[in-house]
């Protein structure tokens, strides 16, 4: 009798690499474009091992390694950003991967061998997705009841946004006019349908879910980078400054936009071998100049680096400079490149989705209140460099 099982285990690193090659190539799977080998390979081999016991005639089933090595990956593709789309075809070109490798023994199979590991496999795999979009879908309900708290808490902060200009709120409401629409009627349909029977783990309601969360994260970021222009526009702002290491300040940084950049597929390097020793700062408000500049330069960089550079000018100066090689910024731009709201878009295409356009004023905002100024250099499919000139000692 044909061991199907010892197959499946002899082949299981030659499938595992055949699959990421695969799901790198299949343009219905883009997510993929942006992740490293071992984060797209994630817990793959370990529903083959499951599989190959399954598949096996003397081992007892470990159908519940299958059920924990699903679940791990729902939640690892649920972080990732991957869509319930995504994750379906995922385990679709996984059957189709398994049984091609494995076709040439089984026509060499009995027809009772045969359909046995054709029927094991198609459980399997069909099991192992159930579960990981049930891990998927309660990833994104978690993270539906976190950004539902923090919204609860940002939201008795609005009214403060009464004491900022006409027009900014103006520019405000049309902004948060599309995600708060897009949340509540898709919010609305999901609760409906619960209400008809409970929910299933479908890809048309993980859909739904992924909809809302993705309007959700977007609303908050609005509200909340709202609110810290307005605070910097109204002086709120109380400066802590102390004695601070440079470098310390640019790691933490460096620490929090290392995975936006990798995602992205681009290199994050830090120049600060003529960096300052210690300056007289407050390390916040340094910290959302760096994080504001650097995620807002993997945002709009598709290939290539990022560089932030630190360097002293004088015994009075500093220089923090973060460039890109991304679309560049155009002449006419550049001048708007500090107004709330305003966002950056490449010829012919919508701005990026994840911008709420308040960065770069958010900064110029801290700058100032820093003491320093900002300068910009940009040219169209280049890239842009902003650069930040600051004093080694900030007063109070």
């Amino acid at each position: 009798m044909m061991d199907f099982s010892q197959l499946l285990t002899q082949q299981a690193d030659l499938i595992t690499e055949q699959w990421i090659a695969a799901v790198k190539r299949d343009r219905l799977i883009q997510t993929a474009d942006r992740l490293t080998h071992t984060a797209i390979q994630d817990h793959v081999p370990y529903v083959l091992e499951a599989l190959a016991t399954v598949l096996s005639q003397v081992e007892a089933n470990d159908i519940e390694a299958i059920v924990q090595a699903s679940l791990q990956h729902g939640i690892q593709r649920a972080e990732q950003g991957f869509e319930p789309t995504e994750i379906a075809r995922e385990y679709h070109l996984l059957r189709a991967i398994i049984l091609s490798n494995l076709r040439e023994h089984l026509l060499q199979g009995s027809a009772e061998e045969v359909l046995r590991a054709m029927s094991l496999i198609n459980t399997v795999v069909d099991a192992a997705l159930a579960q990981c979009f049930s891990s998927y879908v309660s990833q994104r309900l978690r993270e539906l009841e976190r950004l539902q708290h923090q919204m609860a808490l940002t939201n008795q902060e609005l009214n403060r946004l009464v004491h900022a200009s006409q027009e900014n709120l103006s520019h405000l409401a049309h902004e948060l006019k599309t995600p708060l629409t897009s949340i509540i009627g898709y919010s609305e349909l999901f609760l409906r349908q619960h209400r008809q029977q409970p929910i299933k783990d479908s890809v048309q309601n993980l859909e739904h879910v992924e909809r809302v969360l993705r309007n959700g994260r977007l609303l908050l970021r609005l509200i909340n980078d709202s609110l810290e222009l307005s605070r910097c526009e109204a002086g709120q702002f109380q400066l802590q400054p102390m004695r601070v290491d440079v470098r310390s300040v640019l790691q933490a940084a460096l620490e929090m936009i290392q995975p936006l950049a990798v995602t992205r597929g681009l290199e994050l390097k830090i120049v600060a071998d003529h960096a300052p020793e210690q300056i007289w700062i407050d390390p916040l408000r340094l910290q959302q100049i760096l994080m504001n500049l650097g995620s807002n330069a993997i945002r709009y960089t598709e290939t290539g680096c990022v560089i932030i550079v630190c360097q002293t000018l004088n015994d009075r100066q500093w220089l923090l400079s973060v460039s890109d090689t991304g679309i560049g910024i155009s002449p006419a731009d550049q001048t708007k490149i500090f107004d709330p709201y305003f966002r950056v878009s490449a010829s012919g295409q919508a701005p990026t989705a994840d911008s709420t356009g308040l960065g770069l004023a958010i900064v110029q905002q801290l700058v100032k209140l820093l003491q320093g100024e900002i300068r910009l250099e940009s040219e169209l499919g280049v890239g842009s460099t902003f650069t930040v000139i600051l004093p080694m000692e900030v007063a109070s």
